[in-house]
């Protein structure tokens, strides 16, 4: 499977209303094709409107951003799961994916559900499904709208220790078998060290890139003496050549 897109950032500058120093400035960053990057750092570093710039929601900034060589804005929609599910209550499972994608067929929906893990609860509607089910729905929407290029706001937020590992898992399925390029945001080491193959994390104000770390092992391959060891490098930058 072709891999997907390659992005290219180059942010002059974005601010919002007021006296306050500009979010970004001087922001340049590529990202590989079929890569997993996480953006890291705490809550208000920018993480979300990076995302947003990327997706073409936010166009207020200067410089320009490009997806395999297409301004953003004009690329293809990316897949894009936000911080709550934000499923339609009055439409089922099924057709919340095709209210975002209206182009497939109900079997594609389906699909789509079943790779998620809900191959029975396509026709469920919101209120009947649990907040991780709901998650799950989110996930196959943004698959479904498009599997190349996937953008996920802090999927992680809000849920229990049990949740969470259920969805790393089936997350680190769907990358290992895609090979869509994924870039998440989050403020939790483990995380980005389950999940991301390159991690940025950003801080000061304007926003900056404050680290670049590689993760030389896929997720796939990953115990748990190597997601702790990769998330202790979140705080130091000093990697871990035990484990290259």
């Amino acid at each position: 499977m072709a891999p997907g897109p390659g992005l290219t950032l180059s942010i002059a500058e974005k601010r919002f209303p007021g006296p306050t120093p500009p979010l970004f400035a001087d922001l340049r960053l590529d990202i590989a094709p079929g890569s997993v990057t996480a953006l890291f750092g705490p809550s208000g570093i920018g993480k979300s409107t990076l995302l947003r710039l990327i997706a073409g929601i936010d166009r207020d900034f200067a410089g320009s951003i490009a997806i395999d060589g297409i301004p953003a804005h004009q690329a293809p929609p990316p897949g894009f799961v936000f911080q709550d599910p934000r499923l339609l209550p009055w439409r089922t499972a099924r057709d919340n994916i095709r209210a975002a994608a209206p182009a497939i067929s109900a079997e594609a929906a389906d699909a789509a559900l079943a790779r998620v893990g809900l191959a029975t609860q396509a026709t469920a509607w919101p209120r009947m499904l649990s907040g991780g089910m709901q998650r799950r729905v989110a996930l196959a929407r943004a698959f479904a709208t498009n599997a190349r290029l996937l953008l996920l706001d802090e999927p992680f937020i809000s849920l229990d220790a049990a949740l969470v590992d259920d969805l790393h898992q089936l997350l680190a399925d769907i990358i290992a078998t895609s090979g869509a390029t994924v870039i998440f945001a989050s403020h939790g080491p483990q995380d980005v060290a389950r999940l991301a193959t390159r991690v940025i994390t950003l801080a000061g104000r304007p926003a900056a890139i404050a680290q670049d770390l590689t993760f030389p092992l896929p997720p796939a391959q990953r115990d748990g003496a190597t997601i702790a060891a990769y998330a202790s490098q979140l705080a130091t930058g000093v990697p871990h050549a035990a484990l290259d």
